[in-house]
């Protein structure tokens, strides 16, 4: 449209104003996620059970970073899909470096990345 304005923000934001006037400032309210299918929540569940399971059985540093990923696997976690995804990304790396004993909670890591859609 000819009346559309575009602007670029030094905070990395683009901004297109379509008509109107006395345009102020910017809504960056991030709105709640939904709450995942029940079939991702029961993955979500039995990979909780795996993951407390994996953590015994890694050095300490990456019983550490399973500790940090571990929120945002909670089925009833209020976390955006990037998040979680990340997350899941994060304990199949380090469950794919364990060899043997990884090799279920990367299974189930898949279970739910496929049924999320993102795999």
């Amino acid at each position: 449209m000819s009346g559309d304005q575009h602007y670029y923000l030094g905070s990395g934001d683009h901004v297109t104003l379509h008509g109107g006037s006395g345009n102020i400032g910017i809504d960056k309210r991030v709105t709640p996620a939904q709450e995942p299918p029940l079939a991702v929540q029961e993955a979500l569940r039995e990979l909780l059970t795996l993951v407390q399971e994996l953590r015994a059985q890694v050095p300490p540093v990456s019983a550490e970073a399973l500790d940090d990923s571990l929120p945002a696997l909670r089925a009833e976690a209020d976390v955006q899909p990037q998040e979680r995804h990340r997350a899941l990304l994060a304990v199949a790396g380090i469950a794919a470096t364990i060899g043997a004993l990884g090799v279920p909670v990367v299974e189930a890591i898949n279970k739910v990345l496929a049924l999320m859609g993102a795999k």
